[in-house]
């Protein structure tokens, strides 16, 4: 079985228009680290730079619903899917991210890595909350 953690953050605004900014590709730079240099969309699919070389972000599931689940295919061909929903808490929204530790992930990688994708969900409700001027930076 594998080992994962959740990762969420509340945010004051509906699972709707939660769903509608975090799933567009184009606004994955504002609010994800690992996409701050950029994404661009070549030929209906979504490409961004990374060290390994250039990836693909793909939406797999139904945004309407808050299914916000994500395939990153890497430059060797290896697709990681990123499981993350958007659910209902009254007239607010609770994002949720299934981090999913893989083979041979170190105690430390894995928790570097749940603190990068905090730091991402942290970014998103900031930047939804309080607007891109007055979300706090990340570093």
């Amino acid at each position: 079985m594998s080992e994962f953690r959740h990762l969420s953050v509340p945010i004051a605004l509906s699972p709707r228009a939660v769903a509608a900014f975090a799933g567009s590709p184009g606004n994955l730079p504002r609010w994800a680290a690992g996409l701050a240099a950029g994404i661009r969309e070549e030929g209906g699919r979504w490409l961004a730079d990374s060290p390994m070389g250039a990836v693909e972000v793909r939406f797999v599931g139904d945004r309407e619903a808050g299914i916000l689940d994500h395939e990153v295919t890497l430059p060797d061909g290896t697709v990681v899917l990123n499981q993350f929903r958007i659910l209902a808490d009254g007239p607010h929204s609770l994002a949720v991210f299934h981090l999913r530790r893989e083979d041979g992930v170190t105690d430390e990688a894995f928790a570097a890595d749940a603190a990068a994708v905090q730091a991402d969900l942290d970014a998103l409700k900031g930047i939804l909350e309080l607007g891109e001027g007055q979300a706090p930076r990340r570093h």
